[in-house]
């Protein structure tokens, strides 16, 4: 059994490479045309592919923070950890830790920090309504938005919603080589909250 410090996921070692990742992650928002630098960073989220890392993981987050969720999505627990301190990266605050157990049969390329969730208000209702407010708001993002294909830039658009939830958070996602950017207009706390209202 691999122990979370040899899969370099202990919480230190991955605080560790927060800055770095974050970097990355500011890089490819210029390249988007997006500038998220006033954007809160609403939750971070990490890739296990082991269950028994998962639970090891966290474990040790738990030390960090509370465990406001633990919600069942496309049949398998995500984890939401606020944590007590918020983590500092590059001008970014994030509140929240997001912690997706294995998905059955999808192995993720790497197990460490993959994508950053931000938090951009509108009042879309739906994933495409949501994609004209961000065209409408960064309007070098809609002149590049159409050449994201070809520089193998992935663009998902969904509508996530956990059992119980009551309040609709369209979400537009960007992926390239390994790293992902998410955008929505509610923040994890506000949709967990509608959960348990």
């Amino acid at each position: 059994m691999m122990t979370l410090t040899q899969a370099q996921l202990e919480p230190q070692q991955m605080i560790e490479r927060l800055d770095d990742f974050m970097g990355k992650i500011e890089e490819f928002g210029s390249k988007l045309g997006l500038d998220l630098s006033f954007a809160q960073a609403d939750h971070i989220a990490m890739r296990v592919n082991e269950t028994s890392l998962a639970k090891a993981a966290h474990e040790a987050w738990a030390g960090y923070g509370e465990t406001i969720s633990q919600a069942m999505i496309n049949g398998r627990p995500i984890v939401v950890i606020a944590f007590d301190e918020p983590l500092k990266s590059r001008g970014w605050s994030i509140e929240c830790l997001e912690l997706p157990y294995p998905a059955e049969g999808k192995i993720y390329p790497s197990q460490d920090w993959e994508h950053v969730e931000f938090v951009i208000p509108s009042h879309a209702q739906t994933a495409d309504e949501y994609l004209a407010d961000l065209k409408d708001t960064y309007p070098q993002f809609a002149v590049n938005f159409t050449t994201l294909a070809d520089q193998g830039i992935k663009v998902k658009l969904s509508s996530p919603k956990g059992e119980g939830e009551r309040l609709n958070n369209p979400t537009v996602a960007f992926k390239h080589q390994g790293i992902c950017i998410k955008l929505h207009p509610h923040s994890l706390k506000k949709i967990v909250e509608s959960e348990q209202g």
